[in-house]
Parts: structure tokens; C-alpha cells; sequence
């Protein structure tokens, strides 16, 4: 893990250098592929709630238990609400 965080360490470096030699227009452009490989990084189940992740869970272990109602069977029940 040392050797990985050193040759970090030394890329972090030689961007800065090659940074230095950019126009600003130049640095618009390297900064919109940074935040792509960012955006790209993010994980959806680490931007929602511990509560939205606990329910999604929940739901889950319901549906491996088999404790699922299948869609036919909800129908038959609520079609008379349903708008025609």
C-alpha cells in the first residue's frame, strides 16, 4: 500500500508541474475531464440515506425469502380503484 500512496504521491506532482505550463482555456478543459473520472467514481448507494439504504435492504431479504406478492395478484385485488 506504501509503494501504491508514493507513486501517487509523485503523479500528484507531475500534474502540478504540467499544470503550470497551461493556458487558462487549457485548464477548463483538463479540470472537465477530472470531474468526469469523478462523477464516474461516485456510487449512487453512497449518496442516499442510511434509511433509504436500510429500507432497500429490507426489501431484498424479502424478496430472497420469497415473501413477494407478484404483480397479477395486486391487480386483482386494486382494480377497482384503478381509473379506466
Amino acid at each position: 500500500m506504501e509503494v501504491i500512496m508514493g507513486a501517487v504521491k509523485l503523479i500528484d506532482e507531475e500534474i502540478t508541474q504540467y499544470l503550470q505550463h497551461l493556458n487558462a482555456k487549457q485548464k477548463q478543459a483538463v479540470l472537465g475531464v477530472v470531474k468526469t473520472f469523478a462523477a464516474e467514481q461516485q456510487d449512487w448507494w453512497d449518496e442516499i440515506s442510511k434509511e433509504q439504504q436500510d429500507a432497500i435492504d429490507a426489501s431484498l431479504a424479502e424478496m430472497k425469502a420469497g415473501k413477494l406478492i407478484p404483480h397479477d395478484e395486486v391487480m386483482k385485488k386494486y382494480r377497482k380503484w384503478l381509473k379506466k
